[in-house]
């Protein structure tokens, strides 16, 4: 299907309205920051070639979020053997306005933390918690963006925050044996 002037410029329109979303989502569904720029562009060019299909009735962002989850899933598929290696630089910051150098050093733990606790969950649940949790989607969205029925969506969820939790407490034990 041939590509139109309107077309266009609503993949434009959703690039810019969902494009910062798109790397944060795809960072935290486990896709290395190596990688992020190929799958955002696969993400895109899937909005892009989809866009003329999509029922009026589905709401974007869901749609957007549920592209990246598959992107990121298949991506993880392929690179299972593959082995990265961590830096301390992070490409998105979170912005904070800290007191001292020592929150800002807290904080930036912290969200390390976090990270490595959302690599280890498996990935219905990472893929719930992240939309909800971290991006606030409703969880109806969720659920259509993961495609299961809304309580299945509720379990993950609730599954998700019981690890995460488990997770906390672990880093607390480990940073308070140091």
């Amino acid at each position: 299907m041939a590509s139109t002037p309107a077309v266009e410029t609503r993949v434009a329109s959703i690039f810019r309205e969902h494009g910062r979303y798109v790397v944060r989502l795809l960072r935290r569904l486990g896709v290395a920051d190596a990688d992020i720029d190929d799958v955002f562009q696969e993400v895109f060019v899937i909005v892009h070639r989809k866009l003329p299909e999509l029922d009026a009735n589905v709401v974007l962002r869901a749609w957007v979020y549920g592209i990246c989850l598959r992107r990121a899933a298949n991506y993880r598929k392929r690179n299972r053997a593959r082995k990265e290696i961590p830096t301390e630089e992070a490409i998105e910051h979170v912005e904070v306005d800290p007191k001292s150098p020592a929150e800002a050093i807290d904080a930036r733990k912290a969200r390390a933390i976090l990270e490595d606790i959302l690599r280890g969950l498996p990935d219905e649940k990472r893929e719930v918690f992240v939309l909800y949790e971290i991006e606030e989607l409703p969880m109806q969205e969720v659920a259509d963006a993961v495609g299961c029925p809304l309580h299945t969506a509720y379990s993950r969820l609730y599954a998700a925050r019981k690890l995460i939790h488990e997770g906390i407490r672990r880093a607390r034990a480990q940073m308070g044996n140091r």
